[in-house]
This record gives C-alpha cells, structure tokens and sequence, in this order.
C-alpha cells in the first residue's frame, strides 16, 4: 500500500526525503560527506604530530649548539662585561661632576676615615681601584687579587645604605632613589664575582 503525496506537500518537503525509495542519492552524498570529513580530520591530524615531531627533531638539534656555545663562552663573556662596568665607571669618576654616585661615595669614605683623607684623594683613588678591577677582569691576569678588590669595593658601595637611609631610599626600605638602584644592582656584580671565583681552580686543572 503506497502513501500519495500532494504536489504541494512534496514542495514542501527536503529533496532528501523526497528521493527517498526511490534512489540512494541522499544516502550516498551524506556517507562520502562522512568519508571526507574523516579524511580530513585524520589528515590534519597527521599534519599536526608531524609538524609537533619536527618543532622537537630541530629543537633538539640546535639546542644542543647554543647551550654548548653558552657553556663555552659564559664565563668569558661575563668576565670581560663585568671589567668593562668596571672601567667605564671608574673612568668617569676621574671627571668631577660626570658619576652619578661620586658625591655619595666621597662622604660616606669621608665619614669612615674621619675626614682624614682629602675629597681629591679619595674620589682618585677609588676611580682608579674600579679601573684596575676591570682591567684586570677583562685581561683575566691575576683574577684571585682582581676578586678580592672587587668584594673590598662591593662592601663599601654598600655602605651608604646604613650611613645615609634617607639618601639611599624614597621609602624605606623597599623605594630606593637613583642612588639606591645604583647602590642596589651591585648584588648582580657580587654574584658574577663568585660564578668567577668558584671557576678559578678549575680554570687551573685546564691549563695545566
């Protein structure tokens, strides 16, 4: 027994359904839409797991290179960055006026010697201590003497901290002026000094 459907219902009806008992158009267009849309998807899929296997092939082929590289030249690089902080800091306070912590570093070295040492001598002389720390860090000859100025130099920068607070910070203890971010980043050429220091003797056992 057949079911009749009026001309005007079948217009209202998807061409889908329509077609359906009659032949397999609809059918086959909704499997090979499936088919394709899991081609597709297994595709990119395949796209992503190789494109994810070659980000870590070539990480681990160039990493390796630049670690080895930083290994190798670390040390050097932060000996000779160090030095010429050095020199360059230092050679500026033989220039009166052109360092931003020469007046702070001439009262508090006139405060700890009493006012016994002329303000020429003192800023000279602690010019001329930075230069001969960084030439000594760049050339890296007598590196056990270079060190132990560079820690002599590094306990009297922070001094001014305890002397002079209120010049060292806005709001104490945790805004420091220009003076104590200067004062203040000598923690990194403390650290540098000891990564330099702890390498010395193995820096021997390589040359002998």
């Amino acid at each position: 027994m057949g079911v009749s459907i009026s001309p005007l219902q079948e217009e209202n009806i998807p061409t889908c359904v329509t077609k359906i008992g009659r032949d397999y158009n609809c059918q086959i267009q909704t499997e090979l839409e499936s088919v394709l849309f899991v081609v597709l998807f297994r595709k990119l899929n395949n796209d992503i797991t190789n494109m994810k296997y070659y980000k870590e092939d070539w990480f681990n082929k160039v990493d390796p290179h630049i670690t080895s590289w930083m290994n190798r030249y670390g040390l050097l690089l932060l000996r000779i960055s160090v030095g010429i902080v050095f020199v360059w800091f230092g050679v500026l306070k033989f220039f009166p006026g052109v360092s931003a912590a020469q007046d702070l570093a001439i009262r508090t070295i006139e405060l700890l010697t009493f006012g016994l040492v002329p303000e020429a001598l003192i800023i000279n002389g602690l010019a001329l201590w930075e230069v001969v720390i960084g030439i000594g860090l760049i050339s890296g000859k007598f590196m056990r003497e270079t060190l132990l100025l560079l820690f002599l130099q590094m306990i009297g920068t922070f001094t001014p901290i305890f002397l002079f607070p209120d010049e060292v910070f806005n709001h104490i203890p945790y805004a420091p002026t220009l003076e104590g971010q200067y004062i203040i980043k000598n923690i990194v050429i403390i650290s540098a000094g000891i990564v330099l220091g702890g390498s010395l003797r193995s820096r021997a056992v390589k040359t002998i």
